[in-house]
């Protein structure tokens, strides 16, 4: 008897857990891994550490895990109009930031001027952005500094501005010390979760590399929905 009884206990606690779980998702929409297509890779293996270069992300030393967001999702930046702070690049021409060509070929990347310089896109509306998918350059392994992501309802970035991404760690570029690691560019791009902060401008800021003092674009996807 006591058995039996043990027995019904455990079987009404599993059917309240699962009740609860199903009130728990009832309702939210389903989610999927985003279809990010890699360019190819220019170089294997693990990616050597960067002389001189602090607090650097460790190399997963394996694919990208999936990004998971909400079905429907997709890159609205493909195609969308860019400006940049540099007008006149020294390589390439600025509507190559969004063209869809991420491969790591001469002609394939914009090469801005030295120090501080930023792209912006504007996206033609407001959408829900979950990730942002940045390739700088990737024919080798180097590191951007100053790296820092921004979206905006504005594109002189005044109103709602969200700071998305910066390793700028000692605030060099004079708009917050950053707490996001430098970072080994490679085929994979860099991803970054931006937790559906909704915005139409976004904006990205570099300030030379471990190479040299240029900044470059390859491609930027930015994976959201429309606002509603």
């Amino acid at each position: 008897m006591k058995g039996i009884i043990t027995g019904l206990i455990v079987a009404i606690i599993a059917a309240v857990v699962a009740a609860a779980i199903c009130i728990h998702h009832k309702g939210k929409s389903p989610m999927a891994p985003l279809d990010i297509k890699l360019p190819t890779a220019q170089f294997v293996g693990t990616p050597p550490n960067i002389e001189g270069v602090t607090d650097l992300e460790k190399p997963l030393g394996r694919p990208r895990p999936p990004f998971l967001a909400l079905i429907g999702t997709k890159n609205v930046a493909l195609g969308k109009s860019v400006t940049a702070s540099d007008n006149v690049p020294i390589v390439g021409e600025i509507e190559q930031i969004t063209d869809g060509d991420k491969e790591a070929i001469d002609g394939s990347f914009v090469e801005l001027g030295p120090f501080q310089q930023h792209a912006t896109i504007d996206l033609g509306a407001k959408y829900e952005i979950y990730a942002i998918v940045v390739w700088h350059y990737h024919q080798e392994p180097r590191v951007y500094f100053d790296v820092l992501v921004q979206v905006a309802d504005d594109p002189d970035f005044i109103s709602n501005v969200k700071t998305v991404f910066n390793n700028d760690i000692d605030n060099s570029a004079g708009m917050g010390v950053g707490t996001d690691l430098h970072y080994v560019e490679t085929n994979e791009g860099k991803l970054i979760d931006t937790k559906g902060v909704r915005g139409r401008y976004v904006r990205l800021y570099s300030s030379g590399n471990s190479s040299d003092g240029q900044n470059h674009y390859v491609e930027v996807e930015v994976y959201g929905k429309p606002v509603e």
